[in-house]
């Protein structure tokens, strides 16, 4: 009898534990080849559209987070960046919820209106003048939500893709790859991402309330494989005011803007901290930080002696020749 019950114990046991992994394995996503692009600060969409042609061209199926540049604006100075994280968990959600083979990646809109960015623009916390009682993301209110209409897909989740940061936007995603929570919200993107690339991106903790996002994420490691990429080949005192302000702005030291390099707005140092077990760091020679040619007449005005570059020829990040450089890291 004893003999009998053990061995229905041992069956139990056996069953228990098969089940179990079988059902980790149905909840663990695969890894996809696809990205999604997270535009700059002060940037929109329209600005990344050719770099996601260009992956996709090249077998990486990449979609923008779709906003426009006025959906920065309740974020400017250094304040909560939960405005831009909706948006970005809205579009990975509904990529990953698409990417069954034959299936088109495609995002629908959502709701956000010029009113509600004027309502964010009030109401969001942090930044300089300390909206809410601090600057301090940890010191965030937490019941301030941002505005908008973001529903969830109709299917569930299906692969997990990569993210593409480009300035700002990759500590904003760092930020959406965390488990803690942010402002009252935990995003916990590291379900749904396996990889995060930075272009450019400012990763060093620099005093100042612009920073603050910056030191929050910087009290953790990437918890997914990372390529941070810096152009050089601009030194500040070589490439016009708003280079050397730039840089200033990234080290925190007025003096010591000039002596730098870096890609014309992010310095190396800066774009090279960042930190991870499994993070990669490739830096290019002559690479500049952003398009400004296409940029238009604002550009001109703004950084001249960048957009006088840009118009000669001299690439940036998107530019199909630098794309090739570092695609491959998408493609492991």
């Amino acid at each position: 009898m004893a003999t009998l019950l053990l061995l229905v114990f041992i069956s139990l046991a056996i069953c228990t534990d098969f089940c179990s992994a079988a059902f980790a394995s149905s909840t663990q996503l695969q890894d996809a080849q696809a990205a999604v692009i997270v535009p700059g600060y002060l940037t929109g969409a329209s600005d990344f559209l050719p770099l996601a042609k260009t992956l996709t061209k090249r077998g990486i199926p990449t979609v923008v987070v779709p906003m426009p540049v006025w959906a920065w604006y309740p974020c400017t100075g250094g304040r909560s960046m939960r405005p831009i994280l909706e948006k970005l968990e809205y579009t990975v959600k509904h990529v990953s919820s698409c990417l069954t083979e034959g299936r088109e990646i495609y995002v629908p809109p959502y709701q956000y209106s010029l009113l509600d960015c004027w309502h964010d623009f009030w109401d969001n916390p942090g930044g300089v003048y300390k909206v809410g009682g601090s600057d301090k993301v940890d010191e965030f209110p937490t019941d301030v939500q941002p505005r908008g209409s973001y529903p969830p897909p109709a299917t569930p989740p299906e692969r997990r893709i990569c993210l593409i940061g480009h300035s700002a936007g990759g500590f904003i995603s760092r930020v959406y790859l965390s488990n803690r929570s942010y402002g009252g919200k935990v995003y916990n993107g590291q379900e749904l991402v396996h990889s995060l690339v930075t272009l450019g991106t400012p990763q060093k903790d620099t005093p100042g309330a612009a920073f603050e996002n910056v030191k929050w994420i910087n009290q953790e490691k990437l918890p997914v494989r990372g390529l941070a990429i810096c152009g050089c080949g601009f030194p500040g005192n070589s490439t016009g005011w708003f280079t050397k302000g730039s840089y200033d702005f990234c080290v925190g030291a007025e003096s010591c803007g000039s002596k730098l390099d870096g890609d014309g707005v992010t310095t190396v140092e800066s774009a090279m901290a960042l930190n991870g077990d499994n993070v990669e760091k490739r830096i290019f020679e002559n690479v500049l930080h952003y398009p400004w040619a296409d940029a238009g007449f604002l550009a001109s005005l703004v950084a001249p002696e960048l957009t006088k570059l840009s118009k000669q020829g001299t690439p940036w990040y998107g530019d199909e020749e630098i794309v090739d450089k570092w695609v491959d890291f998408l493609l492991k």
